[in-house]
């Protein structure tokens, strides 16, 4: 089941679409730039309906901060009558645009068309790379050029949480919740022995670099300038 993210801070509208698409989707909706961002950085989201006229962040900003970190796709929803705004939205990485007042028929079409375009490069992105070592989503592996480790299902969880926004720096709270699934108890120390064990497991294929870098009193990412 594909998660939408649907950015609308018109209530009405933005019930209208969680209900054309909850049946076949986990629909996450949010009523601000801001808000909306904040879903984007908890939660694994397959595709982002965008309004452009938010308060908080802009549209704009909204899109520009998901561009840094992901290729997801965004489908911007306008009521401006503006071709140059539309193509501009375009030309800075929104996959498509529906305009209000809009039929819901054209809506579900064009959600469907870019979770199916998602779906069929997915394959590609099951093995995700970082300097020596490829992360294979197929078996659990992470693979050097002669050799591979399985990873335990947390490990590998958090691993391709960080390969797959590899600009973005975790808080505990935030990767934590994002691998598990339920709140972060401060003090809880679990994340912090899988994040040791993993680095153990990375060293055994690649001792001479650094893959998971801490950032103090902040969170942690990827090691290295991405």
């Amino acid at each position: 089941m594909s998660k939408i993210l649907i950015i609308e801070d018109n209530s009405d509208i933005n019930e209208i679409l969680q209900g054309l698409l909850r049946e076949e989707h986990e629909v996450f909706p949010a009523f601000s730039g801001t808000e909306g961002l904040m879903v984007f950085r908890y939660e694994a989201i397959d595709l982002v309906l965008l309004d452009i006229m938010l308060p908080g962040k802009s549209g704009d900003q909204v899109l520009a901060e998901i561009r840094q970190t992901s290729s997801v796709p965004v489908i911007i929803i306008t009521a401006l009558g503006d071709k140059k705004t539309v193509s501009d939205y375009l030309m800075n990485g929104a996959n498509d645009y529906i305009t209000k007042p809009f039929d819901l028929d054209e809506v579900h079409a064009r959600v469907m068309v870019q979770l199916r375009n998602r779906s069929a490069v997915e394959p590609e992105k099951s093995k995700l790379t970082y300097k020596n070592i490829r992360l294979d989503a197929d078996s659990f592996t992470i693979n050097s050029a002669e050799n591979s480790l399985r990873l335990g299902k947390k490990e590998f969880d958090i691993l391709k949480t960080l390969m797959s926004r590899p600009k973005q720096i975790f808080t505990k709270e935030q990767l934590y919740e994002q691998v598990w699934q339920e709140s972060y108890l401060p003090g809880d120390n679990t994340l912090n022995t899988h994040l040791s064990n993993l680095r153990k497991k990375i060293n055994q294929l690649d001792s001479e670099n650094e893959y998971i870098e801490t950032i103090w009193s902040v969170g942690v990412k990827l090691a290295g300038d991405q």
